[in-house]
């Protein structure tokens, strides 16, 4: 099967402009011939097709999109009765990746950077009311219009509740991207809705740094730097971003995700009302909550331990005294 080009039609669709070609699929903007509209074709690439799990993974994120129905979601349409190959047919998305943007503009100003997070917190609020889990949510994923609006792209290893497991062989185990990924994930867990807001917390540090919070000469070392090591807090980074941010972010980058926010709405919430968020003192993500919840059980064992000598010495004088 050879691959396809631009000009080349697919059933009644011609194929307009090869947009992103990844290692298994590439995308094409293509036009309905029946109907003039556009659209966007996410075509495997011929190698791919062969390969079980990945025709399955195909299949699964098409069946996911077409579920989901929120304007930052991408939508995919209802699969054609008969197809002359495997293809998935997607609203096209006008706007610019997430990534272009930090690329061409660099650090975006806090108030701008809030507001695409918040149109993030809302895609993912809908998806994870579904069972929905992206797993790779990153500025490649991450389209914005002219007005910021935001698209989620690429659910090409999005996990649905109940699903089993996938795995083939130009996929790592662990899913998602080094960069972005969840210490959860890292170790080999599948992670859950509070991983896409552990990338998403990733996304908003890189959105006002410029650079994201983790380092490494590769791969592996990047991922290992979250297991060992705390990011460095974004004020330091930027002296003029304001505290309320700062303890947003360490909470959003919280090791454990028991400790992190627990849904979308909940990280939203305290974005869009940054006065009323939290300031606890965080000596560095992963650690200040685990010591600020085991306080009181801290404060009960060493009141204990300092009664049992007064305890001794006031037997020792009762039976001074009755002997």
């Amino acid at each position: 099967m050879t691959p396809l080009q631009p000009g080349d039609c697919l059933d009644h669709y011609r194929l307009e402009a090869l947009v992103a070609r990844g290692g298994m699929a590439s995308i094409f903007r293509a036009m309905d011939l029946r109907t003039g509209r556009q659209f966007a074709i996410k075509v495997p690439h011929p190698e791919a097709e062969c390969d079980v799990a990945f025709f399955e993974r195909f299949r699964r994120e098409a069946l996911i999109c077409r579920e989901m129905d929120h304007a930052g979601v991408v939508k995919a349409m209802d699969e054609e009765e008969s197809q002359s190959r495997v293809y998935m047919v997607m609203e096209w998305v006008e706007g610019r990746l997430l990534r272009e943007v930090l690329a061409e503009e660099g650090a975006l100003p806090p108030e701008r950077a809030i507001r695409i997070a918040l149109g993030i917190c809302d895609a993912l609020d809908h998806i994870h009311a579904r069972g929905v889990v992206h797993r790779d949510l990153k500025p490649e994923n991450v389209m914005i219009d002219a007005e910021d609006h935001v698209k989620l792209i690429d659910f090409g290893i999005g996990a649905k509740a109940g699903a089993r497991r996938l795995t083939f062989g130009k996929l790592s185990n662990i899913m998602g991207t080094a960069e972005y990924i969840s210490p959860e994930q890292v170790q080999g867990k599948r992670g859950d809705a509070r991983s896409d807001l552990y990338a998403l917390g990733i996304v908003l540090y890189e959105m006002v740094t410029g650079r994201t919070p983790f380092e490494g000469s590769n791969p592996f070392a990047l991922m290992n730097a979250r297991l060992k090591t705390a990011p460095v807090p974004a004020r330091e980074i930027v002296p003029d971003l304001s505290p309320q941010l700062d303890s947003i972010l360490s909470r959003a980058l919280e090791r454990n995700p028991d400790f992190r926010y627990g849904s979308a709405q909940e990280f939203a919430c305290d974005l869009g009302h940054r006065d009323q968020a939290g300031l606890a003192e965080r000596a560095a993500p992963g650690g200040r909550e685990r010591r600020r919840q085991l306080l009181p059980k801290e404060v009960l064992l060493y009141g204990a331990l300092a009664a049992v000598p007064v305890m001794i010495l006031a037997l020792m004088l009762y039976v001074a005294r009755i002997g």
